[in-house]
């Protein structure tokens, strides 16, 4: 693993309670269609970088956005639909000096059987969001 780890949502809502920085890597389209994480209870606001594109490619540009909105010793989780772009963003992260962690089932979590995004994640697991 070239990142600093993977965690659970409840696990995720304890670093961020510790001070870590919560980035959001999914599209702007997920962002304003699916929602997104409120962590205004910690008196924080997650940060929205796009990892990839809306149109699919990668953001040549997330390293640059990160460390402007970031400063390097701040722990970061990063968070996806489901913990896979996150998993990148996060090895991305590290390489460039930052502590980064991945959350596991991302903010939608894994589709039912039926295709559903009910199962799991940030949201169905009840953490904080609109």
């Amino acid at each position: 693993m070239s990142y600093a780890g993977d965690l659970a949502p409840a696990t995720a809502w304890e670093h961020l309670a510790a001070g870590a920085t919560l980035v959001d890597v999914r599209t702007e389209g997920e962002w304003t269609h699916i929602g997104v994480p409120d962590v205004s209870a910690l008196n924080s606001e997650p940060v929205f970088i796009q990892w990839n594109l809306s149109d699919g490619t990668n953001n040549p540009q997330f390293l640059e956005q990160l460390q402007a909105a970031v400063p390097a010793e701040k722990p970061l989780v990063l968070l996806c639909r489901s913990g896979v772009r996150s998993i990148a963003a996060a090895e991305a992260a590290t390489a460039a000096g930052y502590t980064a962690y991945n959350v596991l089932e991302g903010f939608e979590g894994q589709p039912d059987r039926f295709g559903d995004r009910v199962l799991n994640g940030w949201k169905n697991r009840n953490l904080p969001w609109y």
